[in-house]
């Protein structure tokens, strides 16, 4: 994110965000200030956020700035066969709808504050909701730190070097930790809101410009057409089992993410909830489709850049496009700090249910279940402040590349999703054959990720969860569940 307009003018950009996100918190703890001892209230904006607000804060929850960075140098590199980004996000919508309504109709029956909250109330397990509890914050904890080192880049990218990557990283994981401690859900879903219309803003004048002054995708096609034709093909057959694969990993994955749930509790309604994901069915073709768009125009722009420099294309095309005229110029200015402010906003919606984790499901549940709710705000704070700490401290020497972080978070969160999903519906799932599934699914998962065993080209987080759902089902069906149990189960998931 090398940009020839980058400097002062990147440093204002980035303080008057900060700025604004401190504000953001201040005036929302003010307003709120004498509910704000309530988990509901500090954790799930009171269970009242509005079609708007509920609408942005999933989609920054879907579209962090990576994406907006991250896509077009590999549409660049692959040519049209990347136009299956485009699915990725409707296949997190399509899992959305086949459980999230449902989730919260359970959710404001049983007055639910995080998806462990679902499990123990759905199975009564311990050793469920304790298992289930560490994969979700392990994912919590590898997304965090993915937003912490893309912080960095982001900032330093942005402003030219002239505020370091490691400056960049504390400054504002400061700010993030100040407003999200005084403001909670409330905070962060307007923060989001802020950040969703800056990049949404940002990555059209990025199109426009690039259609102006790079001529569009018919120059960019008749360029691939002469010099390179591979990128106009489709993927091979073992391509497309393991693109296949990486989408249902990502649509499960992502539609389970901790926070994400957390957001189906907050709405205000079911119709705000619905509405709200009629209004997300659009953004994969005006997200990933136009940031796609942009990475194909780029191939024609700036040829043969190898595979380093292509990580610097959107930088490349902005800068050269600020060039052209002083409304591009702050209009990409704007777009850069949108995307670092989307970086830090999702980082907040992960911290916020991180803790909200600690303090509800293991402190409040299991170390102390007398402590009132305030404490329990407390104490998930501190942890919250703690982990960002450690997490800092492994993102100052990042431990390998984005996309080798982004896909390890998966391979174990995807583990969930047959208690989670299955459990709304099935009154037999019996809770031994969930924790073992779950189990097995993780350790599966994991050794196979780690000694890089992929057969057929399948993700190892797919193998474990074949294996998580088959021990479900079968051992469900082979265990006997005594009729008092299975009408305890009716009576739970019976709506």
């Amino acid at each position: 994110m090398d940009l020839a307009f980058s400097g002062w003018s990147g440093v204002l950009i980035l303080l008057m965000y900060g700025a604004v996100m401190l504000a953001v918190g201040i005036v929302t703890y003010w307003n709120n200030r004498n509910v704000h001892q309530s988990m509901d209230e500090y954790y799930l904006g009171g269970r009242g956020l509005g079609v708007m607000v509920l609408f942005f804060t999933f989609f920054a929850t879907q579209y962090s700035g990576n994406t907006v960075v991250g896509y077009p140098p590999a549409a660049y590199r692959m040519g049209f066969e990347y136009l299956v980004s485009v699915p990725y996000f409707i296949m997190i919508i399509v899992v959305y709808l086949m459980f999230a309504p449902r989730m919260y109709i359970v959710g404001k029956k049983y007055n639910l504050l995080t998806p462990v909250d679902w499990l123990e109330k759905r199975f009564k397990s311990k050793p469920v909701s304790i298992l289930a509890a560490i994969l979700m914050l392990y994912a919590l904890g590898n997304y965090l730190l993915e937003q912490f080192v893309a912080i960095g880049q982001g900032v330093s990218g942005l402003t030219g070097g002239t505020i370091p990557y490691h400056v960049g990283v504390v400054f504002f994981i400061v700010i993030m930790l100040i407003y999200g401690w005084l403001g909670g859900m409330r905070s962060v879903a307007y923060t989001d809101m802020m950040q969703g219309i800056a990049l949404l803003f940002g990555v059209f004048m990025l199109l426009i410009g690039s259609i102006i002054y790079f001529g569009g995708l018919p120059k960019a096609a008749d360029y691939m057409q002469a010099y390179s034709p591979e990128k106009l093909g489709v993927p091979e057959g073992p391509g497309v089992v393991s693109w296949f694969s990486l989408l249902v990993l990502v649509g499960i994955g992502a539609a389970v993410y901790p926070h994400a749930v957390q957001r189906i509790f907050s709405a205000k309604s079911e119709r705000t909830l619905k509405r709200s994901f009629t209004r997300m069915a659009w953004m994969p073709f005006l997200t990933a489709g136009v940031v796609f768009v942009v990475g194909i125009i780029g191939i024609a722009a700036f040829p043969d850049l190898n595979m380093a420099e292509s990580e610097q294309l959107v930088g490349m095309m902005a800068s050269a496009i600020a060039g052209q005229h002083v409304i591009f110029y702050w209009a990409m200015v704007l777009l850069f700090g949108g995307v670092i402010a989307a970086i830090v906003s999702t980082a907040d919606s992960v911290l916020l249910t991180f803790s909200s984790i600690v303090s509800k499901d293991l402190y409040g549940r299991y170390i102390n279940p007398e402590a009132t709710e305030k404490k329990k705000i407390l104490v998930g704070k501190l942890v919250g402040v703690a982990a960002v700490v450690v997490l800092v401290l492994i993102a100052w020497f990042p431990p390998g590349t984005l996309f080798q972080i982004f896909v390890l978070k998966f391979e174990l969160l995807i583990q969930v999703a047959p208690a989670m999903i299955l459990g709304l519906y099935w009154n037999r799932l019996h809770q031994k054959a969930v924790f073992v599934g779950m189990l097995a699914g993780t350790i599966i998962a994991s050794y196979m990720t780690f000694a890089d065993i992929t057969p057929l080209g399948i993700f190892s987080g797919l193998w474990g969860l074949l294996a998580n759902l088959l021990i479900c089902i079968v051992g469900s069906l082979v265990m006997t569940v005594s009729v008092a149990e299975e009408e305890e189960a009716e009576k739970v998931i019976g709506l």
